[in-house]
């Protein structure tokens, strides 16, 4: 009866663990400026995309995840001297203290 009682609990506590990590991963849009974190806002030790958001009257830095689609639909040639307004979805999660962004979908516009 005990083991029973504590492999239910483990269930459980796995179940709400999962649909907890399973939350955080929520699609969200992004309306701001992408830039250059090196260039641009000298945060960078290299050449990197970022999305600058104002959210609440305050500046937020979303880092663009490395991944095909945001390779491939916000080159880096294209924001590394100018900014570009943008609106963007994707999934947000912190890594290392900063907000990072694996893009959905962007939409680009002058």
């Amino acid at each position: 009866m005990k083991k029973t009682l504590v492999l239910t609990l483990s269930v459980v506590g796995l179940l709400l663990s999962a649909s907890s990590a399973f939350a955080a991963e929520k699609e969200v849009t992004i309306k701001g400026e992408a830039q250059c974190a090196k260039c641009s806002l000298k945060k960078a030790d290299k050449c990197t995309n970022v999305i600058v958001a104002k959210e609440d009257g305050k500046e937020v830095t979303y880092y663009v995840a490395k991944n095909e689609y945001g390779d491939h639909h916000l080159p880096h040639k294209l924001i590394c001297q100018a900014t570009k307004k943008v609106e963007a979805k994707g999934t947000v999660k912190e890594v290392n203290g900063k907000k990072e962004v694996a893009l959905a979908s962007i939409k680009i516009s002058d």
